[in-house]
């Protein structure tokens, strides 16, 4: 799997200790549960235009690709509404500065997650540059910042499609999926959309095959474990031709992939693969993209595990997956990475069941615990009001009140 991680500022941690600002998120609390919030107020910026179909796209995260990702989508002009949240530290503003300074059509650049109100896409491109250790330390310090970012984005844009283009993206698109409670339609990644337009557009135009190009695909994991499937496979008359047309794919197929071998995944080229698949969704363009989804009942995988797999999109995200070419190879690869990605991913520590149950408990029951316990939280307004792998926000609605207790 790749280890790569684009280089992303942390969440702004808050200090526990912060009495005034503890009180100030008690009081937000007390507002929510009697059923006070602005959320309504703010979630309409737009949202009546032609007719109720405003296209509002939401990136989390402004590192390199993040703002990669918000300019290929301006170009593309297939959203009335770009928002760049970002998570950046302090002051600092990197990217976004330029974005502020030449100040685009359309996009806004905030720090509030209420900004990404009514989101027809919401693209995750946050990772962790925290000082951990090992790649499963890495790893988990993603998934203390999804913790406290999927729940907020979740809330505001209840009905959006989840991208994720973080790292390591299968098992951040299962994480992204598991903290949002959305269906597993609503919860993609970027997965090998990039590797199969470049392998499609190779071989039809580099390669003169075009008749293959439209059935290739680059499957399974991102990286060097990814596989090379096809969707359909035209039969034949006998063993033999159906042997010599297998052969002859694979031949070509490998030609392809010698040309593009050492093309990296730059941010810029990221960033141009989100486009593409936010286009599809927003426009319902029905198209088929490799794209990493739930793989559990595909290829006798039983686990859940996300892998790239052939899916039309469209609005609602994945509406349908496109069954892959009967190849024994091909199975038993994507076999051992989805057992690879099930164990990493049992090692990841995510909301359990009791944690989960502890959360739902009435303010009032909280407000008594001892304070050096148990930390209150509610849905963030704020990007500060969030502290790195402590604060969860709430799973469902923002009546419903946090607690991590430290044990966990």
């Amino acid at each position: 799997m790749i280890a790569k991680f684009e280089e992303e500022l942390p969440l702004y941690s808050l200090s526990s200790s912060d009495a005034a600002r503890q009180s100030e998120l008690l009081s937000y609390i007390a507002k929510i549960t009697e059923g006070e919030t602005d959320t309504k107020s703010k979630s309409k910026t737009g949202g009546d235009k032609n007719g109720g179909h405003f296209n509002k796209i939401t990136v989390v995260g402004a590192g390199d690709l993040g703002i990669a990702c918000v300019l290929a989508v301006a170009a593309k002009g297939v959203a009335d509404k770009v928002v760049l949240l970002d998570l950046s530290e302090g002051a600092a503003k990197g990217g976004t500065m330029d974005l502020e300074i030449f100040a685009l059509p359309n996009v806004e650049i905030s720090k509030d997650f209420s900004a990404s109100a009514d989101s027809k896409v919401v693209v995750l491109t946050v990772n962790s540059l925290g000082s951990a250790q090992t790649y499963l330390d890495v790893i988990q310090s993603n998934v203390d910042l999804f913790r406290g970012i999927i729940p907020a984005v979740s809330h505001y844009s209840q009905n959006s499609v989840l991208l994720v283009a973080s790292h390591p993206v299968e098992v951040m698109t299962y994480v992204s999926w598991k903290l949002s409670a959305f269906p597993k339609s609503r919860v993609i990644g970027v997965g090998g959309n990039l590797d199969t337009e470049r392998f499609q557009y190779t071989l039809a135009n580099l390669l003169q095959v075009q008749a293959l190009g439209k059935d290739a695909w680059i499957v399974g994991e991102q990286g060097e474990d990814k596989v090379l499937s096809w969707t359909s496979c035209k039969s034949h008359a006998n063993q033999t031709e159906t042997m010599v047309a297998q052969n002859s794919k694979e031949q070509v197929a490998n030609r392809a992939m010698e040309i593009l071998k050492g093309k990296g995944q730059r941010s810029w080229s990221v960033g141009l693969s989100v486009a593409d698949l936010t286009e599809s969704i927003l426009k319902n363009k029905r198209k088929v993209h490799s794209v990493s989804t739930l793989a559990k009942g595909c290829c006798n995988i039983n686990s859940e595990v996300f892998l790239s797999l052939p899916c039309i999109l469209g609005t609602s995200g994945v509406i349908e997956m496109v069954k892959l070419e009967e190849d024994p190879s091909v199975q038993e690869k994507l076999q051992s990475s989805a057992g690879s990605i099930h164990d990493l991913q049992q090692q990841l520590k995510l909301i359990s069941t009791e944690t989960s149950l502890c959360r739902r408990r009435p303010v009032s029951l909280l407000s008594t615990r001892t304070s050096n316990l148990l930390w209150i939280h509610m849905v963030t307004p704020t990007i500060s009001q969030f502290a790195c792998g402590c604060w969860t926000p709430t799973l469902s609605t923002p009546q419903s009140v946090l607690l991590n207790p430290l044990a966990q």
